[in-house]
């Protein structure tokens, strides 16, 4: 059976600049055209709800609770629609997923709600590299990739934790937590230097496996 090379989304392979459009400026956007107030007023109201919710809570991942929640005159698709235009894949990811998928099985192990997964890998064309794609926060109500979001990943695949490499731009969920399982970690750091598991390029991954 082929290895497991698992890969999180954003800020890996498409660069985070979506998701903060989306909830820094569409959201707040749609509060000032219905409510007649100005966009700066808005925006600091909207942030301010999303830090009494805060990021422990699944409703801060979910668009569609503050669409409702406010009142605004917009559909969760219609509003990411609006801003594919940010939706950038990371430098050389499409060139080292099609090398990948020939050697490994490729799946998707985000933390995004499953909304925003499917409208960015569709529009960044990277849909048909993976056969298994999972969301934490849509799929198993979690608002994180613990360790027993990695345990199941492994069970529906069919594998052992030690058969997948798991590939991350945070330094805890995406490195320490499956690196403690026995997954084979790098942690995705663009800004930095590689070293040792640290990768500043995606290119490196070709090499290291």
């Amino acid at each position: 059976m082929k290895k497991v090379i698992s890969f999180d989304l954003d800020g890996t392979l498409v660069q985070g600049k979506f998701g903060d459009m989306v909830w820094h400026h569409g959201i707040p956007g749609k509060y000032a055209e219905k409510y007649g107030v100005r966009f700066e007023d808005a925006q600091r109201l909207i942030l301010r709800e999303y830090e009494i919710i805060g990021d422990a809570n699944l409703l801060w991942y979910d668009v569609e609770y503050w669409i409702a929640k406010f009142g605004l005159p917009v559909s969760a698709h219609e509003l990411l629609d609006a801003y594919v235009n940010h939706i950038e894949v990371t430098p050389h990811a499409l060139e080292v997923l099609h090398d990948l998928k020939a050697r490994y099985r490729l799946v998707l192990a985000s933390n995004a709600s499953r909304v925003f997964v499917e409208k960015e890998i569709a529009h960044a064309g990277l849909t048909d590299y993976f056969e298994y794609i999972v969301s934490a926060t849509s799929d198993l109500g979690m608002v994180k990739k613990e360790e027993r979001f990695y345990h199941g990943l492994a069970t529906s695949l069919g594998v052992s934790p030690g058969d997948i490499t798991h590939v991350g731009d945070h330094p805890v969920f995406d490195y320490e937590v499956p690196r403690s399982l026995g997954i084979e970690c790098y942690h995705y750091n663009p800004s930095g230097k590689s070293n040792g598991n640290v990768i500043n390029d995606l290119r490196e991954l070709l090499r290291r496996l």
